[in-house]
């Protein structure tokens, strides 16, 4: 039996076990995502409503850590849409590269955000995983800072999460929210591609000699 046979056996059984609340986080992870995707502000409503159910499943499966960033998430979430609806017709924030001083303040967070939480979890949880799930929850942490700045690097620092978020999700058995977090990884390559593509052409206006 193959390899890719037998993951894709693995994901049929635990596909099969999925409760109803995960599979309503997801769908609504990936409503949010699409509604993002057209810029509809009912993203948010959507998203919120997905991170509580998933918060849920996360305290189940004895992830912490990704539960507190999840509240992170709804509170960033209501800003964002009060946000939202107080700017609507002003220009958005320019995308831009992280400054060096921006880049030393994203490595703090990171190895900051990873020791405070993994003694955390340690000291006052029963996490069987307080390093692994510290970890994906500080690089989350940093990748989201830089987003609120609109940093090209934040897919970078969101995709290093997802990237151990995936198979932290598959050893807790919460396969769809791998599965999510597999769209989510590939959203995140797409959305560095597109702003890196905008910020050459803002650059390449702005270097265009004036008649």
């Amino acid at each position: 039996m193959s390899l890719l046979h037998q993951w894709l056996q693995l994901f049929i059984e635990q596909a099969g076990q999925t409760t109803f609340w995960e599979w309503a986080a997801v769908i609504l992870g990936i409503a949010e995502v699409l509604l993002a995707k057209v810029n509809n502000i009912l993203l948010y409503p959507t998203g919120i409503a997905g991170t509580i159910i998933g918060i849920y499943a996360l305290m189940l499966a004895g992830l912490y850590a990704e539960s507190v960033l999840s509240l992170y998430y709804i509170v960033m979430s209501i800003y964002g849409w009060i946000h939202w609806i107080r700017r609507q017709n002003a220009p958005p924030v320019k995308i831009s590269r992280a400054t060096k001083r921006e880049w030393v303040i994203t490595v703090l967070i990171v190895v900051a955000g990873w020791a405070i939480f993994s003694i955390a979890l340690k000291k006052f949880t029963a996490s069987n995983v307080p390093v692994w799930d510290a970890w994906v929850s500080s690089t989350a942490w940093a990748g989201m800072w830089l987003l609120a700045r609109r940093k090209l690097e934040n897919w970078v620092l969101l995709n290093i999460s997802n990237l151990f978020a995936i198979p932290l999700l598959c050893y807790k058995h919460l396969i769809m929210f791998a599965a999510l977090t597999l769209f989510l990884f590939i959203v995140a390559i797409f959305g560095f591609i597109e702003w890196r593509a905008i910020l050459k052409k803002e650059n390449g206006a702005n270097q265009a000699p004036t008649p």
